[in-house]
């Protein structure tokens, strides 16, 4: 098999760090984990165990993180899944079909278990993400949230789905998005996007009816209205989360 190294950022991920090496068996010749300095659990220790190549880091952002790894990686082919995402049987068999590889890339359709429900909808299934690149041919570009792959070259669509047990319940959910609102106001600071009130007020209902009416959230049952009126909830807080760093840097000037 051409060498492929797997890829893994965590912080305080003890409980998914084992089952997403366990999944990685089989396809993956070395698995990289890139833990963050601050974790305060057993991460490094559990990955070390299931034979992993550990690295405790200072974190620098995820697609910085990302980067080193690849650095890092002894394979030629390079890929990658967050802590808890699991890569199955049937598309580890995919991908090992696929070879010899011809293409830059390859992108897999991922699918989200979310409160107990697994979602057909919303658009996010298949939600195809590109996760398995020839290392000359992609690079993680630099932003703070749902940083991306820059791919030179094809990239092929496979069928089996990539896993996501993303949200097990509401406090993880919202835990997880009062940290990723913030990043994603000051990704927009950055960028220089500026505060304008009609996007709290036609944002969110726009994230509302797309999601759960033209991406037919609906037929997802309970689950997928709460996701959709937790989406139109996100756009509302990163908004005003940009407006709150607006009102900050005014007063210092």
């Amino acid at each position: 098999m051409t060498g492929i190294s797997a890829l893994i950022i965590a912080k305080n991920e003890e409980a998914n760090i084992g089952p997403a090496i366990k999944s990685l068996k089989g396809l993956a010749d070395e698995i990289i984990v890139v833990v963050d300095s601050q974790s305060t659990d057993k991460t490094d220790e559990v990955a070390r165990n299931l034979g992993a190549r550990t690295f405790v880091r200072e974190w620098q952002g995820y697609g910085a993180s990302k980067a080193w790894a690849v650095k890092q990686a002894k394979g030629e082919w390079i890929l990658w899944i967050d802590a808890d995402e699991r890569v199955t049987p049937q598309l580890t068999k995919e991908v090992i079909s696929c070879q010899p590889f011809i293409a830059a890339a390859y992108s897999f359709p991922r699918k989200a278990y979310f409160l107990g429900r697994w979602i057909k909808h919303c658009g996010w299934y298949p939600g195809y993400v590109t996760r398995f690149f020839h290392k000359d041919r992609g690079s993680f570009n630099d932003k703070q949230v749902h940083e991306g792959l820059v791919v030179s070259g094809e990239i092929i669509r496979l069928n089996n789905p990539l896993l996501h047990y993303t949200d097990p319940n509401l406090e993880h959910y919202l835990t997880k998005f009062n940290h990723y609102t913030t990043l994603a106001a000051g990704q927009q600071r950055r960028s220089g996007k500026q505060f304008k009130t009609i996007d709290i007020i036609l944002g969110p209902l726009a994230a509302f009816v797309k999601m759960y009416l033209l991406k037919l959230g609906f037929l997802d049952g309970l689950e997928g209205f709460i996701l959709s009126v937790f989406s139109a909830h996100y756009v509302l807080v990163k908004n005003l989360k940009l407006w709150e760093l607006e009102s900050i840097e005014g007063k210092h000037q």
